[in-house]
């Protein structure tokens, strides 16, 4: 049976300067989420995965909340605002240095309305006399405030386990509440606008459900459907279309593609899906590299094949693509590419068996003794060139886990970055992992 392993998403959120980021940083143990001593700071990536005490969760930094924000700063707060609604567990973020202000009391009745577990945090509390004052937030009425300091690092350990309580809490709930989950295989539609990624999941489905148009961009909010597929259930996340660049910075825009990286991080499969009547472009690679990033396994849809038969000017476009993949998308020649039509369901069949394939892929595991024999055979044909007289031997490996795979190889010495990608290929030639990215790790020590 498969197992639901869904990372719980834990937000922090506040009023700006209050030490979000400077927060999120200590948690991450580095300098990862950008620190402004100004609001409205917009950041790349929001989300990063954390671990403490031998346990996984989701990190989502937010921009500082302001009800009387405008330009950036408004598009900022709204983004805190749908952290809290994506969100498991929220970190509300207070100064400990200073009484509660009109704008932590307008945000705390925000975070009320969604009622999330709460967990209130009093930063800036540098010394005992600080910590002495947060302890007045009792009356906030969100139980006891946990005066840290982000700075410094004080009363963390304390902090992360109460974290770390609130999410098993939540976790066990999802358990008890939601066992026909735990075979629901979670899949993320990703994509340009105007791709047919809602056409798709309408097919699938067979209703309605999401908003098909012409017009690019009709989806805003991720889009949940349960499809049955044969003797499969299948949970689908129809994600608005992730634009260029540039155009992320603002509006609906900036909300869509903190939802879809979301919506990929808590999801185990993602369909690349792309519009075989367009050149592949720089979008179409950079929200693969993103499934890529989150570890997920991957498909790649080329959709509105039905076009490049129906239309004369797309004579010729067939090879155009073909030269496309092989040249922009080399770096995906492990992904599994399914050509299909969304409007007519033609090859819908030949979908469902990647999405299986690459799922198995996603899942495997090679035994330690059957990895070691088969690197064996490798080094005995292939040696790791000679470079300045030394050659550095593979003592042995281990799959370290699944879901992606990963793979912990110690040798003598370093190992070159082309005999790695030489052992990831020869992996896959021997064992598939079609559909899935692998990780492949060094560690180097005394081959005594």
């Amino acid at each position: 049976m498969h197992k639901n392993n869904e990372l719980p998403i834990v937000a922090v959120v506040g009023r700006p300067n209050v030490g979000k980021s400077s927060l999120v940083n200590r948690v991450l143990g580095g300098r990862f989420a950008v620190v402004e001593d100004r609001p409205g700071v917009t950041r790349d990536r929001v989300i990063y995965p954390a671990q403490w005490a031998g346990h996984n969760f989701l990190l989502m930094d937010t921009g500082g909340w302001d009800s009387k924000s405008e330009g950036l700063g408004e598009i900022v707060t709204k983004s805190a605002e749908i952290g809290i609604g994506l969100a498991d567990v929220v970190l509300f973020v207070v100064d400990a240095t200073c009484p509660v202000t009109a704008t932590d009391e307008a945000l705390l009745k925000i975070i009320r309305k969604f009622q999330k577990p709460t967990i209130l945090v009093a930063n800036k509390a540098d010394n005992t006399q600080i910590e002495f004052e947060a302890s007045g937030l009792w009356n906030l009425g969100l139980g006891t405030p946990f005066a840290v300091s982000a700075l410094h690092g004080r009363s963390f350990g304390d902090l992360l386990d109460e974290v770390v309580k609130a999410t098993q809490t939540l976790s066990s709930s999802k358990n008890t509440d939601q066992e026909h989950d735990e075979t629901t295989r979670r899949v993320a539609l990703v994509g340009r606008p105007n791709v047919g990624k809602s056409s798709l999941l309408n097919k699938l489905s067979g209703t309605s459900r999401s908003i098909v148009s012409p017009v690019a961009g009709t989806t805003r909010d991720p889009v949940d459907e349960i499809v049955q597929l044969e003797n499969s259930t299948w949970k689908f996340v129809d994600t608005a279309g992730i634009r260029k660049k540039g155009k992320t910075s603002s509006g609906a825009d900036f909300y869509a593609l903190l939802r879809t990286r979301v919506a990929i991080e808590k999801s185990e499969l993602v369909l690349c899906v792309m519009d075989a009547s367009e050149p592949i472009c720089e979008q179409d690679i950079r929200i693969a590299n993103y499934a890529i990033e989150a570890g997920k396994a991957l498909i790649l849809v080329l959709n509105k094949w039905d076009m490049l038969s129906q239309h004369n000017d797309l004579t010729g476009r067939r090879e155009m693509l073909e030269r496309e993949v092989e040249q922009d998308l080399t770096f995906l020649d492990w992904a599994p590419r399914v050509n299909l039509s969304a409007k007519t369901g033609w090859h819908r069949d030949r979908l469902e068996q990647a999405m299986r394939t690459a799922l198995k892929s996603w899942d495997a595991r090679i035994s330690t003794g059957e990895l070691n024999a088969f690197l064996g055979r490798l080094v005995s044909e292939h040696p790791h060139p000679l470079r300045g007289g030394k050659q550095p031997r593979i003592l042995f490996g281990t799959q370290a886990s699944s879901r992606p795979p990963k793979f912990v190889i110690f040798a003598t010495g370093f190992l070159e970055h082309q005999y790695r990608r030489f052992i990831e290929r020869r992996i896959r030639e021997e064992y598939g992992f079609e559909g899935s990215p692998l990780e492949i790790s060094v560690r180097i020590r005394n081959s005594k």
